[in-house]
């Protein structure tokens, strides 16, 4: 039937299916939303080795061409998601912006410009303390992050990964505590960061900007909760059609029962990505 829209199989909920149907019937008030690490790029043991894949990129950079705008909304600084990413020699991306740290910070590619407000004093007193609290654990081998407004513990690396996060959680819980700082967990890792602000309150702030129709989340881990929930809340309400896609893993499978569409890593993101821009260009040449 002319103008009928396919929406992909694996596409599960009725949800889903209307945020697939309306972003086709209607790109330029789209907004596109990933996470970086394990979305974008594969998860590696050194978080500066991240380069974000050359397939996802490209897939979201088709997107780009289409849709309102792209964002990234990660718990890396911006500059090293712009970085790993190569996301400001891409072509396609020109409406695309970064939310680092949680949303603290944003490189916006119209400008090139960078918002990086101050560090906290809570942040930089902790991690005074972090060595310390490594050693007293015989974990001193964790890798230790120091993103400016926040810290990361890392512990893929250690012979035992689950258990030197369950050996940290109430240290650094109390750390988090004593400098007023919010720790939130990920895939073998801890981050010790200002609360205030989180990936819900990111993703709520770009739609208040573009005011789109359809809103795209894909994400793979803890951290990206608060902005499925987001999602949720808003085409709950009506306010928007959405489309939640998990990039699943083995290390984590928080956002499996809550997407309406599942994926495998990376590569399982370009694909979806893909058929996305599949259809956008049909609809476009029709």
């Amino acid at each position: 039937m002319a103008g009928e829209i396919n929406v992909p199989s694996d596409i599960h909920t009725d949800y889903g299916k209307r945020a697939w149907s309306a972003l086709v019937a209607d790109p330029s008030s789209a907004l596109i939303c990933s996470d970086f690490d394990g979305v974008l790029s594969p998860i590696v043991l050194d978080p500066d080795a991240a380069w974000a894949s050359e397939e996802t990129v490209s897939a979201l950079a088709r997107l780009g061409r289409y849709v309102g705008k792209v964002a990234v909304v990660t718990g890396r600084m911006a500059r090293k998601a712009v970085e790993l990413g190569r996301l400001d020699q891409r072509a396609g991306l020109d409406s695309m912006s970064v939310l680092g740290l949680y949303g603290f910070e944003r490189w916006d590619a119209d400008s090139g410009a960078y918002a990086e407000p101050t560090a906290p004093a809570g942040v930089a007193a902790a991690a005074l303390e972090i060595p310390g609290i490594l050693a007293d654990l015989g974990l001193s081998a964790a890798r230790v992050e120091d993103k400016r407004l926040s810290i990361g513990v890392h512990t893929r690396e250690l012979a035992d990964p689950n258990g030197a996060l369950a050996a940290l959680t109430g240290p650094l819980t109390a750390l988090c505590e004593k400098h007023e700082l919010r720790l939130e967990p990920g895939k073998f890792v801890f981050e010790l960061r200002a609360p205030g602000v989180d990936k819900g309150d990111a993703v709520r702030r770009l739609v208040d900007e573009v005011s789109p129709r359809a809103v795209v989340f894909a994400g793979d881990d803890l951290g990206d909760v608060p902005a499925f929930e987001a999602v949720r809340t808003l085409r709950e309400s009506g306010a928007i059609e959405g489309l939640l896609i998990c990039s699943a893993s083995t290390e984590q499978n928080a956002l499996v029962e809550l997407a309406d569409v599942v994926v495998e890593g990376p590569p399982g993101v370009a694909v979806l990505f893909d058929q996305l821009a599949d259809a956008l260009e049909a609809s476009t040449w029709a």
